[in-house]
């Protein structure tokens, strides 16, 4: 599968049995079992990968149609394709999980938030769709004034990161973007899932402007425009401290603590991984992506699409 393009599952099944909704619906739910995670029916409409279409009709696809119902499987309100309806008992034991880290996930948020330089915090990675198992970590996008990310790094790393450890929660300020570079780079479904289930924290009119500036996701996941949790942190802005910590690193001797520490963490990081291709640093970036299972997860997204397929060819 070319990781720029949707996968047609039209072209892996020889004569397919399912129209295009169905085929939708069905690659829906071949992704999320990538990640061992059956879909409810809403969450099949808002993932719907590529086709734009009414709740309602998908609603109705998936109790009428005799074409869904027989590719997939149906469990305690889920979907998962046949043979895995086993993971709905992982999925509620996992959204067991995720309730009790969400309080932290929150109470981190707001903490970033209030940081100098910080003018929006969102939580990416699993826990924002439930699926996470003990021990699992926290993962922030952290939107930061133009000027100054990598002095906003050593901040939340050095208040929020480090206290966070010694309470034995890991907390990965691992993405980074300044207010004037709010675009993501690379544009498959993938990405595009990651942009969608985001949950914004604390600035919710720059989450806005993120969604409004890769509109690009709308090709992949026209349902999902919306942000699928707001959860909005009180503005912290107001906060004496944080106004006079701006006030004294918006001089010219912060753009020097700013230079130093992006010179000094860019050579660090590319010591440390030189290969990679997923990590980017610079000045409006800091993705410290180094092990980004990006490619792994389409390749088995591509996987389950053929064996889907297959199953669908005739028999003779």
């Amino acid at each position: 599968m070319t990781p720029s393009r949707m996968p047609d599952a039209r072209s892996l099944w020889t004569e397919p049995t399912l129209d295009h909704l169905g085929l939708a619906m069905v690659c829906t739910v071949a992704y999320a079992d990538v990640f061992d995670y059956p879909l409810n029916p809403l969450e099949i409409h808002r993932y719907l990968v590529g086709v734009a279409a009414d709740r309602d009709d998908v609603l109705h696809a998936l109790e009428n149609g005799p074409q869904v119902r027989h590719t997939l499987e149906r469990r305690d309100g889920y979907v998962t394709l046949p043979g895995r309806a086993e993971l709905v008992e992982v999925r509620k034991r996992r959204a067991e999980i995720a309730a009790q880290m969400w309080p932290h996930a929150v109470r981190y948020g707001r903490a970033t938030a209030a940081m100098p330089f910080v003018r929006a915090v969102i939580l990416t990675g699993a826990l924002t769709m439930g699926n996470v198992d003990a021990g699992d970590d926290f993962d922030f996008l952290i939107i930061t004034e133009t000027g100054r990310l990598w002095l906003t790094r050593a901040m939340v790393i050095g208040f929020v990161v480090k206290p966070a450890a010694r309470r034995g929660h890991e907390v990965c300020p691992n993405y980074l973007l300044s207010e004037q570079t709010l675009d993501f780079e690379e544009q498959n479904l993938y990405v595009a899932h990651e942009l969608a289930q985001m949950v914004p924290l604390a600035g919710l009119d720059v989450y806005r402007r993120i969604r409004s500036v890769n509109r690009w996701v709308d090709r992949f996941l026209p349902n999902a425009s919306d942000a699928p949790r707001p959860v909005e942190i009180p503005n912290s802005s107001s906060s004496s401290v944080r106004s006079v910590v701006e006030l004294g690193l918006g001089t010219f001797v912060g753009g020097k603590l700013e230079r130093f520490e992006r010179r000094r963490k860019i050579r660090r990081f590319t010591a440390q991984r030189p290969d990679s291709d997923t990590a980017q640093f610079g000045v409006d970036r800091c993705k410290g992506h180094f092990k980004s299972n990006e490619q792994t997860v389409l390749a088995a997204f591509d996987e389950r699409l053929r064996a889907l397929g297959d199953a669908q060819e005739p028999r003779v």
